[in-house]
């Protein structure tokens, strides 16, 4: 779809054209692959705090009880994305299980897809759609004037809603999985990545703008369409409040774009302090040697902002996807 069109008040219809959904499937192949890439993201660390036999938690077997399409399409991506790792081989059966922002990857991004992917199959029907009042149908012989209220925006306003809530819970997972990264207690590695912690912020402060930017999305994520203020003396009684849905999505989508470019760049940080004998998968290799053209590692604080715009710009414009499908030789599904 690539569009999101917010719908107008009552008595006509106002189409607005908002990128949100041009913004969510640049997160990924389908309406949710980006969310599949906040998987890639953490898993191209091949941290070892992953001590499980974890890629069991995705083997067929297991999404087969529980046979949501979208989860089992999440788990194979996460299972392509790592099949060759040798960090992942070298982990297993060191750990009962792992933390939920771990384990859950399937089953929450399999849910957003799922969320995404009906939001994008209704702006389809609504930009392939008679949304005005009244409606005109001029042609001879079949003339009809009907004032009705096609132009209601509960579709989209519940589309839109959903969507923001979707994305939201992607990015409280991305949050939670970078915090395990630069935690020294829980990874293993110097705290907030970076030699000399203390001397040095590392990328202590990228994860307070982590959880700023989850405030405001959650903020944002009060449903637009539950609002309603009577107009036209009381003849517009109820509006459904689509396009306040669509903006804010705006939004969101942005926020989520750098809540996972941060987390990805704590990815990239982490390396040094990963065994450097083991083999990242071919997906990893791939993603981590482009991100090295740019970015550079760490040895001690420097100006973040940049290497973060540009990790944002990569989610945005698609490329970390098809790095990582480079890699493996295969598209995520």
């Amino acid at each position: 779809a690539g569009v999101a069109w917010a719908a107008g008040s009552a008595s006509g219809s106002v189409c607005t054209p908002m990128p949100f959904g041009r913004r969510m499937e640049n997160f990924s192949s389908s309406a949710s692959n980006r969310s599949r890439s906040s998987a890639m993201s953490m898993d191209s660390a091949e941290v070892p705090m992953m001590r499980t036999p974890w890629l069991s938690r995705y083997w067929v077997r297991l999404m087969a009880v529980r046979p949501h399409p979208d989860q089992a399409k999440a788990a194979e991506n996460v299972r392509n994305l790592l099949a060759d790792s040798q960090v992942i081989a070298a982990a297993r059966g060191k750990r009962v299980q792992d933390a939920l922002s771990l384990r859950c990857i399937p089953q929450l991004h399999g849910a957003a897809r799922k969320t995404l992917e009906d939001a994008r199959r209704t702006l389809e029907i609504e930009m392939n759609a008679c949304c005005d009042n009244p409606i005109l149908w001029p042609e001879p012989g079949n003339e009809d004037v009907i004032s009705a209220c096609n132009a209601d925006s509960a579709y989209v306003g519940i589309a839109m809603d959903s969507s923001c809530m979707a994305a939201t819970m992607m990015a409280k997972m991305s949050e939670r999985r970078n915090n395990r990264l630069i935690d020294g207690n829980l990874s293993g590695y110097p705290w907030f990545l970076i030699q000399n912690p203390g001397l040095n912020s590392g990328v202590m402060i990228p994860q307070y703008t982590q959880a700023g930017l989850l405030n405001q999305m959650r903020i944002l994520c009060t449903p637009a369409v539950i609002d309603n203020t009577p107009t036209c003396g009381n003849q517009e009684d109820y509006v459904a409040m689509g396009y306040n849905a669509s903006l804010k999505s705006l939004k969101v989508a942005e926020k989520l774009e750098y809540i996972l470019a941060i987390e990805l760049l704590s990815v990239y940080e982490a390396q040094p302090f990963v065994d450097g004998s083991l083999r990242r998968s071919s997906a990893s290799r791939q993603v981590l040697a482009e991100i090295a053209q740019t970015v550079p590692e760490m040895k001690e604080d420097m100006y973040l902002y940049p290497h973060i715009e540009f990790l944002k710009e990569k989610i945005h414009d698609g490329s970390i996807l098809r790095w990582a499908e480079e890699g493996m030789g295969k598209k995520l599904v």
